[in-house]
């Protein structure tokens, strides 16, 4: 009698999520601060990869982007910085611009972006081939790098912000049309409502007692204030600013709702979901 191998339970969701800036070690300096089903939850119930370094420079964001989903480095995967010089166009390029493609979700510019300049599959790419392209890739950045890297060649959607509309959009290298419920999302302007908000701390100022005070010299003011300290209002710019949301926490909160809503939307069949998230520049840079 043939024998037949155990039938393997796959995931149905396998999410990906980059954290730009965030060291390592700032998952045990912080530690006290987490929700137990957050990075509480990853550190005790998963393991922690500590032996590991970058063999390439330099470490611009695309590059990092490129290297985690492909497995290689710039001098493989063709992503060399965020912006390079092209020697056959003569000309500085970003690493994905794509003149051939146009932009779907809004009138800017800001959607003539695809994979085409990397060079490898990515392990979405694979994932995609494994299941016979039954799965769907589904990648979602404020940043359009964050999320056409990690998605790949072959993603079923990849969407990211468009600061000017404040819209999510994606490009003709996807689709001709936004799916129905990327186009429902962006009429609700969510920005507007996390700019009611305004900014401030979550816990009492005193509590940061990890990180240095509010109000330093050596600091950038925050878009139309004049003070470098918290907190700061947002309310100014409803209706007026939607890419002033990238410089907020909220950014990571907006992109996480865009992502919860594409579970929701593409429950039909294996999702590989990734999302980038960065402290300060709401999920990528």
């Amino acid at each position: 009698v043939q024998a037949y191998p155990a039938k393997v339970q796959r995931p149905k969701l396998v999410v990906g999520m980059v954290v730009d800036q965030m060291r390592w070690d700032y998952l045990y300096k912080y530690y006290s601060r987490y929700s137990n089903g957050g990075f509480k939850r990853l550190i005790n119930q998963g393991f922690s990869a500590e032996n590991t370094f970058i063999p390439y420079t330099p470490t611009y964001t695309a590059c990092g982007h490129a290297s985690i989903y492909t497995g290689s480095v710039p001098s493989i995967n063709g992503i060399v910085g965020n912006n390079w010089y092209d020697a056959e166009l003569g000309r500085d390029m970003y690493c994905t611009e794509d003149k051939s493609v146009k932009t779907v979700g809004s009138m800017s510019k800001a959607g003539e972006m695809s994979p085409k300049n990397l060079l490898t599959t990515t392990i979405t790419d694979e994932l995609r081939i494994a299941t016979n392209y039954r799965g769907k890739t589904i990648a979602m950045s404020l940043k359009d790098r964050g999320s056409i890297l990690p998605g790949g060649h072959t993603a079923n959607g990849s969407y990211w912000y468009d600061g000017e509309t404040g819209n999510f959009i994606t490009s003709t290298f996807y689709t001709d049309k936004l799916p129905q419920w990327v186009e429902d999302y962006n009429r609700i302007k969510l920005p507007n409502k996390f700019y009611e908000k305004n900014w401030t701390p979550l816990y009492p100022i005193s509590t940061y007692t990890q990180s240095t005070t509010d109000e330093k010299p050596y600091e950038g003011k925050f878009k139309g204030s004049g003070k470098t300290s918290f907190p700061y209002m947002l309310t100014d710019f409803i209706e007026k600013d939607y890419d002033v949301i990238r410089s907020t926490p909220h950014g990571n909160t907006f992109t996480l709702d865009f992502a919860k809503t594409a579970i929701l939307a593409e429950d039909d069949g294996i999702v590989i979901l990734h999302v980038t998230k960065t402290p300060c520049e709401a999920f990528s840079e």
